[in-house]
C-alpha cells in the first residue's frame, strides 16, 4: 500500500510502522490516523509482532490542531462536538490495538503528547529513548485526556500520579516514566530501535500463546477474580491444542530450543 504520512517495513516476522510527518512531530491528524489504521489492519495477519515508532525528533505530538481535515466548528458552542472524531476515528483504532492478535512494541522517541501519549502506552512492551517524554497536554487547550489515557494511566502509575499528569499537564521525562513503571525500558537515544527490535524479534519467534497472554492481561484490567481464573483455564485449553505447544514440550524433552511457528 502507498502511504504519505507513515512508513512500513517487514523483516524477520516483525512489522514496523513509522509515523512519518516530522514537520509536525508526527501529529495524529485524521489523515495520519486513517493510514495508521489501514497499515495495522494489513500487517497484523502478516507478521508476528508489530513495532510502532516515530520519524525524526518526536514520537507523536498529539492531534493535529493546525491541519484538521474535518469541517470548521460551528459558531454556536452548543453545537460543537470535540469528541466526534474520537468516536469515529481514534477510539476504534485504540480498540483495534487492544484487541491485536499479536504483541505490540512501541518505541518512543521524543515527545509523546496528548493522544500520542495514549498511542505510546498501548504498547505491550514500551521502550523510550532518554530524550523522550510523556505529556497529557489537554489542559493547555481546555480539553480532557482521551485515547484511553484516563483508563490506562491510573492502572499503570496509580491515581496520584495519573491525576498529576492529567491535571498539571507537565512533561514526564523517560527516566521518570521508567521509575514510575509507565514504560519497560529507558535507553540511550541510539539504542532505541535496536532495543525495541530485539524485543520484537524475541516476541516474533515465540509461540501462538503470546497473543493469548497479552489478551488475558489486557482483559484482566476489567475482570473479576473468578472470571479471570476461568479465562485462564479456557485459554490454556486452546494453547495446549496448538502446534507450538506440542513443539515446546518435545523441545523441552529433547533439551533443545523450540522452533515455534505461531500456530
Amino acid at each position: 500500500m502507498a502511504y504519505s504520512k507513515i512508513k512500513t517495513s517487514v523483516e524477520d516476522g516483525v512489522g514496523v510502522i513509522t509515523l512519518s510527518d516530522p514537520a509536525t512531530l508526527n501529529a495524529a491528524g485524521l489523515d495520519l490516523m486513517d493510514e495508521l489504521a489501514r497499515a495495522f489492519e494489513d500487517l497484523k495477519s502478516k507478521v508476528r509482532c508489530l513495532v510502532i515508532t516515530g520519524e525524526g525528533r518526536g514520537f507523536c505530538s498529539g492531534a493535529n490542531l493546525s491541519g484538521r481535515a474535518d469541517a470548521p466548528a460551528p459558531a454556536d458552542p452548543a453545537e460543537r462536538d470535540a469528541g466526534a472524531a474520537l468516536e469515529s476515528v481514534y477510539n476504534p483504532f485504540m480498540k483495534a490495538l487492544r484487541d491485536s492478535p499479536i504483541p505490540i512494541v512501541t518505541a518512543v522517541n521524543g515527545p509523546a503528547a496528548g493522544v500520542g501519549c495514549s498511542l505510546a502506552l498501548m504498547g505491550d512492551i514500551i521502550v523510550a529513548s532518554e530524550s523522550a517524554y510523556f505529556m497529557q497536554a489537554f489542559r493547555r487547550i481546555g480539553l480532557v485526556p482521551d485515547g484511553g489515557s484516563t483508563y490506562l494511566l491510573p492502572r499503570l502509575v496509580g491515581k496520584a500520579r495519573a491525576m498529576e499528569m492529567a491535571l498539571m499537564g507537565e512533561k514526564v521525562p523517560a527516566a521518570t516514566a521508567a521509575q514510575w513503571g509507565l514504560v519497560n525500558r529507558c535507553v540511550p537515544d541510539d539504542q532505541l530501535m535496536p532495543t525495541a527490535l530485539e524485543f520484537a524479534r524475541n516476541l516474533a519467534a515465540g509461540p501462538w500463546a503470546l497473543g493469548a497472554i497479552r489478551k488475558l492481561i489486557w482483559d484482566s484490567l476489567d475482570a473479576e477474580w473468578d472470571a479471570q481464573l476461568h479465562a485462564e483455564r479456557m485459554t490454556q485449553r486452546d494453547a495446549g491444542r496448538t502446534d507450538d505447544s506440542r513443539e515446546g514440550v518435545i523441545a523441552f524433552l529433547q533439551k533443545r530450543p523450540a522452533a515455534f511457528t505461531g500456530r
